[in-house]
């Protein structure tokens, strides 16, 4: 199983629709028994926090985010756990909003900054 993602901090690569996550976007990762939970704010998000579940290189878990205008969202994400070769994590994510219609796919990539 690749290590494990407590304390390590994530961007998204690239930009998703207004009003998500884009490479502004920390997110500050816990792991703890299989339990995964995090913290994430930038960009278009004022404050998200996601709660779930990591079986071997799986992550499923649910997310709830406020924008920043103000708006409230929920949903799904199915994510692998992928070690790149210089030792960073990357995170390759496919979701579901289930508050509103909207889906698909993300990487996110550890930073070290």
């Amino acid at each position: 199983m690749p290590r494990s993602l407590d304390g390590l901090v994530l961007a998204p690569v690239a930009d998703q629709a207004p009003g998500q996550v884009g490479p502004r976007t920390r997110f500050t990762y816990h792991e703890k028994d299989g339990e995964i939970w995090a913290q994430y704010t930038g960009g278009d998000v004022v404050r998200g926090h996601l709660v779930g579940t990591r079986s071997g290189d799986r992550l499923d878990f649910r997310y709830v985010q406020l924008g920043r205008d103000g708006t409230t969202a929920c949903g799904h994400c199915v994510s692998t756990v992928v070690e790149l070769p210089d030792g960073r994590v990357r995170l390759e994510e496919t979701w579901e909003w289930e508050s509103r219609p909207g889906s698909g796919t993300s990487v996110v990539e550890q930073v070290t900054e």
